[in-house]
């Protein structure tokens, strides 16, 4: 089982007390670490020997970043839930029903992923969300099939990822940080994509890339930099929201922010169960989202270790990644029967945490509960609908890039400077980035095998395994067994 070769440090911040990285687990020829990690050193704990991810901040504070965390992912449940609105003609009524149960559900996914309970959560700093291409999934069978149907699809699904996830946990040994450290990178520029979508719009629609919303977006950005640059202290580890706060302000100013609904309707939402009546159970109908469950793992693996690395804790891959899987699976179920798609782990969270420098899991505990507290409080709900889609993929692109640094930082500890590493992650990356630089490029394929090939993380975790499997298993092994001596290993000039 693979173990990470050092634990990234946090950012550093004035307000926060040094912690040290705990020292590498030594490294085997073939990619992969040895499978017994060494004890942390003292140095590695917060205050009274606790880790830093465990550490109970005082609650004003956590409260604060807590709120953080929600104002950035918030616009993914509301986003989420008004496409699956439009597409499917829901009344106002079941759009509100539904939007209710994908707060409350997104906030019991993060207070189990980052609390634990029993062998469901990882105990890292995580939130839940809808998942994008789940949703796809969900409103395409949805429309074939009936929504009954779509619901019983997500319930199956779940079932699904229980059954297979004992041979997948498995399969964990094939993934060592070179495989890793290519998917974080293939994750985290796929979500750079989506925060800037979220700026631009849709290539095709009316607006697509208006300077203002350009200018908005970017006005953002220029805002957490300052605030970054010139606070100090909590502020500073605030400077995320303050930049979204500064840019929806800039947005009201420019007459960008309609508040005409914030007054209407009432005070509780409650969700509903079963708002499309009783599931309904067609295993062919959900083969499409049981095909993109192995996907979804495959992300959630990449998901739980560079959560790992960015708090700098030492997890055991065979343990935390099944848990983070049954979290996911069993918070999708229940979200089945609330009308909703997959749910999923998030990676917007992992860039926070890596920004402002704050592990603590009880500050996505918190946020948990805050979701919760929007999903009953409708007018939380639409005040935080007010905030403009170009100022969220503004905070959303800086976040959603240091995870891609995140996957860089870990495929440099790869040792690159090996001819072969460098061909197994350029390889995987040329082949994980094409449907996500060149959309519809497997058009023409069938549709069962597309949902695989159009998940840039699932292909480019799959030929990065598998490349490393051949390169650094087969290939040696079967040169021994021909008594044939592997040729060299060529290195880049300036490490010969």
């Amino acid at each position: 089982m693979s173990r990470r070769r050092r634990s990234l440090p946090a950012a550093p911040d004035p307000a926060t007390a040094p912690d040290h990285s705990p020292a590498s687990p030594p490294r085997t020829e073939a990619g992969t670490t040895d499978p017994t990690p060494p004890p942390a050193p003292p140095s590695a704990a917060g205050n009274a020997g606790v880790h830093p991810v465990d550490e109970r901040r005082p609650l004003g504070r956590i409260l604060l970043f807590g709120v953080q965390h929600v104002l950035v992912m918030a616009a993914t449940p509301i986003s989420a839930i008004f496409l699956m609105s439009a597409t499917l003609r829901l009344n106002a009524g079941l759009t509100v029903d539904l939007l209710s149960a994908a707060f409350v559900l997104s906030g019991v996914g993060s207070l189990i992923q980052s609390l634990g309970l029993w062998k469901f959560g990882p105990r890292l700093p995580f939130v839940m969300l809808p998942g994008g291409a789940p949703l796809i999934l969900f409103l395409a069978i949805a429309d074939e099939h009936g929504l009954r149907v779509a619901t019983g699809a997500v319930v199956l699904t779940a079932v699904f990822t229980f059954a297979v996830l004992p041979l997948f946990a498995r399969l964990l040994t094939y993934f060592p940080p070179l495989v890793i450290g290519t998917m974080i990178v293939i994750v985290g520029i796929n979500l750079v994509k989506v925060g800037a979508l979220l700026v631009t719009g849709r290539p095709g629609e009316h607006d697509f890339a208006a300077p203002g919303h350009l200018a908005l977006g970017l006005a953002t950005i220029g805002f957490t930099v300052v605030g970054h640059l010139l606070l100090r202290g909590v502020l500073r580890q605030l400077s995320v929201m303050l930049g979204l706060v500064a840019g929806t302000v800039l947005a009201l100013a420019l007459g960008d922010v309609s508040l005409g609904h914030l007054g209407q309707g009432g005070w509780v939402d409650v969700p509903r169960l079963m708002p499309f009546g009783s599931p309904r159970f067609d295993v062919l109908a959900a083969l499409p989202l049981m095909l993109y469950s192995l996907a979804s793992m495959a992300e959630a693996t990449g998901q739980t270790v560079i959560n790992a690395e960015a708090v700098g804790k030492e997890i055991d891959q065979r343990v935390a990644v099944p848990k983070t899987i049954r979290g996911d699976a069993l918070v999708s179920a229940f979200g089945g029967l609330f009308g909703l798609p997959l749910m999923v782990t998030s990676g917007e969270n992992i860039g926070i945490v890596r920004v402002t420098g704050v592990r603590s899991r009880f500050v996505t505990a918190a946020a948990g509960v805050f979701l919760i507290a929007i999903g009953f409080l409708a007018p939380v709900t639409r005040a935080i609908s007010v905030v403009p889609a170009p100022v969220v993929g503004g905070t959303a692109m800086v976040v959603f890039a240091v995870i891609t640094v995140l996957g860089v930082q870990m495929l440099a500890r790869c040792d690159l400077d090996r001819h072969t590493n460098t061909f197994i992650c350029a390889v995987a990356l040329a082949l994980g980035l094409l449907p996500i630089l060149v959309p519809d490029v497997y058009q023409g394929f069938p549709a069962s095998v597309r949902i695989l090939l159009e998940s840039g993380v699932a292909v480019g975790a799959f030929v990065a395994a598998v490349l490393n499997v051949l390169f650094h298993h087969v290939g040696p092994a079967l040169a021994a067994r021909l008594s044939v001596r592997p040729g060299p290993d060529l290195r880049t000039e300036g490490n010969r």
